[in-house]
Order: C-alpha cells, then structure tokens, then sequence
C-alpha cells in the first residue's frame, strides 16, 4: 500500500514537473516573438543589413531560452541542468516542425545544428541558474 501511494505522488510529481517545463516553453515563445517582432521593426525603420538577420535569430532565440528554462527550473527547485535542457528541446523541436511545414524546401545546415546545439545549452544554463538563484 505504502509503495502505491509513492507510485502515485512520484506519478503527480512529474505531471507537475512536465506542466512547469511546458510553462517555460512558451515563456520562450512568447519572448521570442516579442524579440522578433522587435527586430522586424528594426530592419524595417532603418538601414540595418538584412545579413545579420541569422545572428540576431539565433541570439533571441538563445535568450528567450535562457529566461524560459529559468522559470521553469525556479518553480520546480530540482535537477536544474535537466529540467532546462527539456525545455530548449521543446522550445527547439517546435521551431523546427513549424519551419518544416512553413517552408518549402526546409533543410537542416549548419545554422539548424548552431541552433540545436545553442537551444539544448541555453537550456541548461537557465535550468541551473533557474534552482540555483532561487
């Protein structure tokens, strides 16, 4: 009986752990769609180079990442590194279906892997920072 009561809390702990995770997903999304509407405002009012567009995607993305995987690894107070990396998974997977369907001819490059790679990171670094500063 004892275990079957630690079955269900472990099983409750983690609904609300993965509910906290998908928080701070769309904490990024919706950070990051505030950076980016912000940066076409940018390029459309000025002389900005339309060539830095990669760079400034990729650093947006990486901070909204940071913030997102940092409210999420504050509320849930454990495993930081992996809570965070979870959440730039999510955040990074997203991105990449709505590329696919989006747009014609979508590939993964170099870019794609910078980005994955700096998703995953971003990711953790909030996740520690997230249990660690709270």
């Amino acid at each position: 009986m004892r275990r079957n009561n630690m079955e269900k809390t472990n099983q409750s702990e983690l609904t609300t752990n993965m509910m906290k995770i998908l928080k701070g997903s769309m904490c990024a999304f919706i950070i990051s769609i505030i950076g980016f509407i912000i940066f076409a405002s940018i390029l459309t009012c000025t002389n900005v180079k339309e060539n830095i567009i990669p760079s400034v995607v990729i650093i947006i993305s990486l901070i909204s990442l940071l913030i997102g995987s940092y409210i999420s690894a504050r509320k849930i107070k454990k495993r930081g590194i992996i809570n965070g990396a979870i959440v730039g998974i999510i955040y990074i997977i997203s991105i990449y279906i709505l590329s696919s369907i989006s747009l014609v001819g979508f590939s993964l490059n170099v870019y794609s892997i910078i980005m994955i790679i700096g998703a995953v990171i971003a990711g953790m670094i909030g996740g520690v920072a997230g249990v660690n500063l709270s």
